[in-house]
């Protein structure tokens, strides 16, 4: 799986219909869509998902009041429950290299090669994941665009994802990508995009929470091991740097895109809050000590960032999932959640030194927030 850094072919979204996920909050909704789809548009094709003819009238008539470049949008007519096609949607790898396990017909994995012990590629050390057990593996086509079609529950959480479960596999036909269905002790797996961060080199962020608890959970009998080889096998990442829990209002339960991020191959940028009577204080401050004791895929010390983050969003007596962590990165931008907070100064500047050749874009995402995700959580990168 490419680092969000590396160049994009495309950026998928899906434009928003369901007032449920905005109750009373939904008409400004749109218009915060069609800023992010106008930045965007200026630097990479947009493939806009819209749920009807209806729809995609509305969004060419909002795209064109806001000049808007139409002529890189391109429009998908596919029902679906939510916008957050972080989640639902695929995961774009790039195939033809050891780590990708290929199904058959019937969707069982076709083995290529099974090594026992100590593996290395490229200066890359797989003994770990194959402590447990052998690492299988098998090779798709040398340098063709890939997809990985996990399973998607809605978070384990919510009944309303009939539509949403089948957008990994139009994505991935409308990309012409291999369609890999990735499968653990026999079965298909569910993982959200919002749930992992990668670097491209072969380390991966994670929390405990999402993956591991028994709330919301997944995966049931999936263990810490299993995972991991599931991470070394399908996204080349055997280096796991397990995070512990996610911020307060986060519906997932635990997404580490609010948390921790890759900005380079060994520098993150993770929240921290210096309010010892916040919530967020003690979970983020384990986060921070894990990440320092962590180590990359060559076994040396990260480069940790701080960011603060901002002062409490609440709305309707609930606390929201605001992170400046939930950014973007496209070519040439990043999108960042903004919150009319002064921590933006040291968010946005923060960024602007870890990207000097891109342009940092703040959006408000006071009420795009109310939805419980922001930047990160909406748009899906298709590689280049």
């Amino acid at each position: 799986m490419p680092a969000e850094w590396e160049p994009h072919a495309a950026t998928w979204l899906a434009w928003p219909h369901y007032h449920g996920d905005w109750p009373g909050k939904f008409e400004p909704i749109p218009w915060v869509y069609t800023e992010i789809i106008h930045n965007l548009a200026r630097h990479e094709r947009v493939e806009l998902i819209v749920k009807d003819a209806g729809a995609e009238r509305q969004a060419r008539k909002m795209l064109d009041r806001a000049d808007a470049a139409l002529n890189n949008v391109r429009f998908h007519l596919w029902p679906t429950n939510r916008v957050w096609v972080r989640d639902s949607g695929c995961i774009f790898v790039t195939a033809g290299q050891p780590g990708f396990a290929r199904p058959d017909s019937r969707g069982r994995l076709s083995l290529h090669e099974v090594r026992e012990g100590r593996e290395v590629r490229e200066g890359h050390d797989f003994s770990r994941a194959d402590k447990q057990q052998k690492m299988t593996r098998a090779l798709a086509p040398e340098g063709r665009r890939a997809a990985l079609n996990f399973r998607f529950n809605a978070w384990a959480k919510y009944s309303n994802y009939r539509y949403d479960a089948k957008i990994n596999a139009l994505m991935s036909d409308v990309a012409r990508a291999e369609k890999i269905l990735p499968l653990a002790r026999g079965k298909r797996v569910v993982l959200e995009g919002g749930s992992i961060d990668v670097n491209g080199c072969g380390t991966i962020l994670i929390t405990e929470e999402c993956l591991l608890s028994k709330i919301q959970q997944r995966n049931p009998g999936m263990s810490r091991t299993d995972y991991e080889t599931l991470f070394a096998e399908y996204l080349d990442a055997p280096n796991v740097i397990w995070l512990n829990k996610g911020i307060v209002g986060d519906d997932t339960h635990g997404h580490v895109d609010d948390l921790a991020r890759f900005v380079a191959t060994s520098t993150i940028v993770t929240m921290v809050e210096h309010n010892p009577r916040d919530a967020n204080h003690k979970p983020l401050r384990e986060n921070l000590r894990r990440l320092r004791a962590a180590r990359d895929q060559d076994g040396k010390p990260l480069n940790i960032v701080e960011i603060p983050m901002p002062r409490p969003v609440v709305f309707e007596q609930r606390r929201l999932p605001a992170s400046y962590a939930n950014f973007y990165i496209a070519n040439g931008i990043v999108l960042v959640p903004v919150f009319n907070d002064p921590n933006e100064r040291i968010a946005l500047n923060t960024l602007a030194d870890l990207f000097p050749s891109r342009e940092i874009v703040p959006i408000y995402s006071g009420d795009l927030v109310w939805g419980l995700g922001t930047m990160h959580c909406m748009t899906q990168q298709q590689p280049a």
